[in-house]
């Protein structure tokens, strides 16, 4: 067994002045407590007690170069002599909107936030000062950030949730006003037909429509053969924007993100987490009448660390890296995800356990059910979550670090030698969860 004794002292002596004792209550999903890391390299993460793990959380997604990437930290350690914020513009902000806007779908324009919460917040503000109305419709399962407006339905309760057919809106944390759900829409996803039912259902009142183009967060499920088509036509149709949030997809699934993928272009797009490989940095990107509200109808959006110097300085180191050859990087990471989800499929099989992988190479998650692959928030939650858990206990004590949905991201440090060590090590976990 690992030990954890530093961890844990660390732990109980950082609760006596720190709320809780983590910085976000995500955190909390570690055993034996949040575990304290040193520091990090490549693909591998080193923490307080000596022991090394094979890093498949990443940050929740942004280390796509894996940890402290060189000519990411070079370009960074660079740019601190230059100043940090300045409550005005510099030109590393206008290269990298230029470099966005030439590789993303649909950008005509960009502007430029902090993190995904804020990003989101923008977009929906955007859409409402644009289109004159104050719903959103969003989807059961999928994440936009814990804001009050946005954090509803994300992971609600079943017996909470209402019918599959028409959702209630579920507040997912107290402290959040009731009056945020009057102004929220939720709906099943992956299914046309209940989209269209609840846009008729609120004929004339949805201001945006937004959703993960994959939904990642609520069980790594891809859309449906035409899905996101057709809900772009439906919010044409109904006279509604149509938002993709790519915080985790953008930059990761692709170089030019899902949007690219699957073929559909939104009219407002949010990207964070993989743009500057770890650094704090998030925007909205999209059609320019739609962003020009933020100055013809000034609609508000400001923040003092908003395109600060050493984030711009790193987005544009990682683009360096990851526009190279034509996106080069992701090729070879798309062929290590692959041979790790076929592998561990494979594993599953040999064991007898039953256990489904599902997403793209460079994020997936492993789902323990007999049935299909999740496709929308209702089948993950069916799937055996104990199991889940066992088996990220099993890797942690293995030296494989996933987080306790069973979900895996990938950066261009895991090689071939990694995904080798990995298998072999999900082999002797699989093997003793077939024995209980």
């Amino acid at each position: 067994m690992r030990s954890y004794t530093k961890s844990i002292a660390l732990y109980e002596r950082t609760r006596k002045h720190l709320a809780g004792g983590v910085s976000s209550n995500v955190r909390y999903a570690s055993t034996p407590v949040p575990l304290f890391f040193a520091r990090g390299e490549g693909a591998r993460l080193y923490d307080v007690d000596g022991n090394v793990h094979i890093d498949y959380v990443l940050g929740n997604g942004p280390a796509i170069l894996g940890h402290a990437p060189k000519s990411v930290i070079e370009a960074v350690a660079a740019s601190l002599a230059d100043g940090q914020v300045f409550a005005a513009q510099h030109p590393r902000e206008t290269e990298l909107s230029e470099r966005l806007c030439r590789l993303l779908p649909g950008a005509e324009v960009v502007r430029f936030a902090t993190s995904g919460t804020e990003a989101v917040l923008m977009a929906m503000r955007l859409a409402r000062a644009f289109t004159g109305r104050d719903k959103i419709l969003k989807f059961e399962g999928h994440y936009h950030g814990r804001s009050d407006q946005s954090y509803i339905s994300a992971r609600p309760p079943l017996n909470e949730a209402g019918p599959a057919e028409a959702p209630v809106p579920v507040a997912g944390s107290p402290g959040m006003p009731a009056s945020v759900l009057d102004d929220t829409v939720v709906c099943g996803w992956n299914d046309l037909d209940l989209l269209r039912q609840a846009l008729e259902r609120h004929k004339g009142e949805i201001a945006g429509v937004i959703m993960e183009p994959m939904m990642v967060n609520g069980g790594a499920a891809a859309p449906e053969p035409g899905y996101l088509e057709g809900a772009r036509e439906l919010c044409r149709q109904n006279g509604a924007l149509f938002i993709c949030d790519e915080v985790i997809t953008g930059f990761r699934i692709g170089l030019r993100g899902a949007q690219a993928r699957f073929g559909v272009t939104a009219d407002l797009a949010i990207y964070a987490k993989a743009v500057a490989a770890g650094f704090p940095l998030a925007m909205v990107a999209g059609r320019r009448d739609v962003m020009d509200t933020l100055f013809d109808k000034g609609v508000m959006h400001g923040g003092t660390y908003n395109g600060n110097v050493q984030s711009m300085a790193a987005a544009l180191a990682a683009l360096d890296v990851l526009e190279a050859e034509d996106g080069a990087v992701y090729r070879a990471m798309d062929a290590c995800g692959t041979r790790l989800m076929q592998g561990l499929a494979a594993l599953g099989r040999k064991h007898g356990v039953a256990m489904q992988v599902q997403g793209a190479p460079a994020i997936f998650q492993t789902h323990f059910t007999a049935g299909r692959p999740p496709r929308n928030y209702r089948d993950a939650v069916a799937c055996d979550r104990d199991r889940a858990l066992a088996f990220h206990r099993g890797l942690q004590e293995e030296g494989i670090r996933v987080n306790q949905q069973a979900k895996w991201f990938l950066s261009t440090a895991h090689d071939e030698a990694i995904v080798d060590e990995t298998l072999a090590a999900a082999d002797r976990v699989l093997a003793k969860l077939a024995k209980h």
